[in-house]
């Protein structure tokens, strides 16, 4: 039974009481918003087909859609723990966003336990679930790609691979302590496109793995499938962790256009040394730059590659600063300076990159436990990643709909605490259920909801 609570009576008004009498009221309105983006991109039903349910049929009391909403669509408000379940366990909101009934049945239901959703992260981690889970991401990606557009598919794409160095607390398996962040980290792949901002996939790997570890497999391995989905032709753009010999020669072999900065050596810099020379007259009182189309062959490469060196004068610099760029971009197509200026949008992906950390507080806690192997604790916390970015996806296409509706930028987190965390009230009459929202929903609610019908349902 829940305790009784005497009212509160807040100092600055004798005339308030503040009681805590369990009424059908909500925080997260927005939630249902949310539900609605999932269901059109089909991702969730999708899954359910594809993925192994070893459990009993006469013992299921939650599905696997609804657990699978209850964890997306709980990260993506801000709940990133399993046991928030059982904080929101009375919400009416929440029963109707994550259910599979209709009508008022949903008010009526359990919600799933901390141990149920547990339990769903060891099946998704399992060698037979591990890629639909993988695959439903890139639903989501084609499903927000397209969604505002009738169906229109881009024609190129950039895909950004980057690092994500990720904190963990305790022994989980396969982590690690780093020297350069001073703490025990996983270092996952991210995998996105800087051009629209969507999350594109994920890979767990080690504490301990090196900067392109796993990276000569598994990006060609997502270009492929980003192409075979959408019909664009797909480029890479990789930093300089990534541009070792393997990972360029898998590019190559496969016809992939990439580009990525070098790290700087002795080699580079002798290289660069005839071009490191001020030109003539008085130094300007604004920064320039400049470039030089080389060729180089590094010990490690079979062959001569293309490099874009980049000189850069600063007006209160006594030296000048360079840096290389290496590309398989033909030269007529792609001059130095486009060159330059399409690595320079790697900024928006590293920004993206920073709105998953801060919105969606990635932290990855499956622990060894029982007869867990590493593997295992690896899977799970592979599972948790990934669903942390399909959270980012749903939260994602409301934001690039809110967007096209009222022609200004917007953060994650600005729309989840502005647009989505409306109270509301639930009354129920008959078969009828009807959500009051507060005042707080006037502003952007009404802007939202005419827009809603655009994000069309992926075929």
């Amino acid at each position: 039974m829940r305790e009784s609570v005497s009212p509160w009576i807040p100092s600055c008004n004798g005339s308030i009481r503040v009681e805590l009498d369990g009424q059908r009221t909500t925080s997260d309105s927005g939630a249902l918003l949310l539900r609605e983006a999932l269901d059109n991109s089909g991702v969730i039903n999708a899954l359910e087909d594809n993925l192994v349910d070893r459990r009993h049929p006469l013992r299921i009391r939650h599905s696997l859609a609804s657990q699978l909403r209850t964890l997306v669509l709980q990260r993506s408000m801000g709940w990133i723990d399993l046991s928030d379940t059982d904080t929101l366990r009375r919400d009416p909101l929440w029963q109707l966003a994550c259910s599979d009934a209709r009508g008022t049945t949903p008010l009526a239901q359990d919600r799933p336990s901390q141990a149920t959703l547990s339990r769903l992260l060891t099946c998704l981690g399992r060698n037979d679930n591990i890629d639909a889970v993988h695959e439903g991401l890139l639903r989501l990606v084609v499903w927000r790609l397209t969604s505002l557009k009738h169906g229109e598919r881009p024609e190129q794409l950039t895909l950004d691979i980057d690092g994500l160095p990720i904190e963990v607390h305790g022994h989980q398996g396969g982590s690690a302590f780093h020297g350069l962040y001073g703490v025990r980290i996983y270092s996952p792949l991210v995998a996105s496109l800087a051009e629209t901002g969507d999350m594109v996939g994920g890979l767990l790997r080690e504490g301990n793995a090196g900067p392109a570890e796993n990276a000569d497999t598994w990006i060609p391995h997502l270009v492929r499938r980003l192409n075979e989905s959408t019909g664009a032709q797909v480029r890479v753009r990789i930093d300089a962790g990534f541009t070792d010999n393997d990972t360029l020669e898998a590019l190559e072999d496969r016809s992939i256009e990439y580009l990525g900065r070098l790290r700087s050596h002795s080699g580079l810099q002798k290289l660069a040394a005839p071009y490191l020379k001020r030109p003539r007259g008085r130094p300007p009182e604004q920064p320039r730059e400049w470039y030089h189309d080389l060729e180089y062959q590094a010990g490690s490469w079979p062959a001569p590659r293309r490099v874009v060196l980049v000189v850069q004068e600063r007006p209160d610099d006594l030296l000048l600063h360079a840096f290389f760029l290496v590309t398989n971009l033909g030269k007529f197509d792609w001059p130095p300076e486009q060159v330059l200026a399409l690595y320079r949008k790697r900024g928006s992906a590293e920004a993206h990159m920073g709105e998953v950390k801060s919105a969606l507080d990635v932290h990855l806690s499956s622990t060894d436990r029982g007869a867990s192997t590493v593997q295992d604790v690896m899977a799970r916390n592979e599972v948790s990643l990934l669903l942390s970015l399909y959270a980012y996806q749903v939260l994602h296409g409301l934001r690039r709909l809110l967007e096209s509706r009222t022609h200004q930028g917007w953060s994650l987190m600005r729309m989840r605490e502005q647009v989505l965390k409306v109270a509301a009230t639930l009354s129920v009459h008959a078969p009828r259920i009807t959500v009051h929202l507060g005042d707080a929903a006037d502003k952007w609610w009404r802007t939202l909801l005419k827009g809603l019908p655009g994000l069309t349902p992926l075929a």
